[in-house]
């Protein structure tokens, strides 16, 4: 029996409740075939729209009506973690049930500390929210915000997205995963906090989920960290006629591929560089990219693209 950890992305999801409903549903059928193989599962997710629309409803509704006051991007996702995991831990309860597995399934709402000297703090760069006028950011900004112009469409506030260095509510993940549960956390990349003497709090920024569910696999010892995609395998000149689809790469090999720029930076790249990163954090660490129908045929070596070390 393989320690999976099993990165979702928010867009895989869906957009709508509805979508959100349909797509849990799916991804639940996946999940339980791995743990009907005898594998332990922890589910980690992105949540990049449905923070989205929380933040827009939030501003949206601050606009027209004084006493709804804006919502820190911290809560927003928290409660992206809440609602994501509340349709997503039912979709795989359900499954379970059909199936004739007993198992407890729970979702953790997750902080993860980051460094306050991260260098990503001083250059904020993940666009967040609505759309602005330039009169609008201008005030924004002397409340404190970063605006950036976004593509001709308006001002957009951006933060900072620094790596994870720990998760806060790690021993909590572990217990419940050796006691037999499955567990999902880490939602969005975790809640991003700061330790503030015996306290933590909280601060704008959005955590990469690759890398937080690579730390989160990193910690809690799994043998497996999977990131789900929307291609089977990772590739060379992707989209161009000398496309080349990858079986297994090196942590050296991929490296050198991220060197000579094959890697889309808001694609391809923070999932190879997150894969890196377990693969290389103790010997016999595989991480495997694939899609999400795929995922036991990647483990048993039919398909998916496998990071580890020679």
């Amino acid at each position: 029996m393989s320690k999976i950890v099993l990165a979702l992305g928010g867009n895989a999801l869906g957009d709508t409740l509805s979508e959100q409903l349909a797509a849990t549903k799916i991804a639940a059928a996946a999940i339980v075939r791995l743990i009907e193989a005898g594998h332990s599962v922890i589910v980690a997710h992105g949540n990049g729209p449905q923070v989205g629309m929380i933040n827009l409803a939030f501003d949206a509704g601050s606009k027209t009506n004084p006493k709804i006051l804006d919502m820190p991007l911290t809560s927003c996702t928290a409660m992206s973690q809440g609602y994501i995991g509340y349709d997503l831990q039912n979709a795989i309860r359900e499954e379970l049930v059909s199936r004739g597995i007993e198992k407890p399934v729970c979702t953790i709402v997750t902080q993860v500390r980051v460094d306050e000297a991260d260098p990503a703090f001083a250059s904020p760069t993940k666009p967040i929210g609505g759309f602005y006028t330039a009169e609008e950011a201008k005030e924004l900004e002397a409340q404190g915000m970063t605006m950036a112009e976004d593509s001709g469409r308006g001002y957009r506030r951006v933060v900072a997205s620094p790596k994870p260095v720990d998760i806060v509510e790690k021993e909590s993940i572990i217990a419940m995963a050796d006691a037999g549960h499955l567990v999902i956390a880490c939602g969005g990349g975790g809640i991003p906090v700061v330790a503030r003497g015996n306290g933590l709090a909280g601060v704008p920024a959005v955590i990469d989920k690759d890398f937080s569910a690579a730390k989160l696999a990193e910690i809690t010892n799994a043998d497996y960290f999977i990131i789900l995609t929307a291609v089977e395998k990772v590739a060379l000149n992707f989209g161009k006629p000398d496309e080349k689809w990858l079986d297994k790469l090196s942590i050296e090999q991929a490296e050198e591929y991220i060197n000579q720029g094959h890697f889309a930076k808001g694609s391809m790249l923070p999932k190879v560089e997150a894969a890196i990163k377990f693969a290389s954090s103790s010997p016999g660490r595989k991480a495997l990219i694939t899609i999400l129908q795929k995922a036991q045929e990647g483990i048993e070596g039919a398909t998916g693209t496998v990071i580890e070390k020679e």
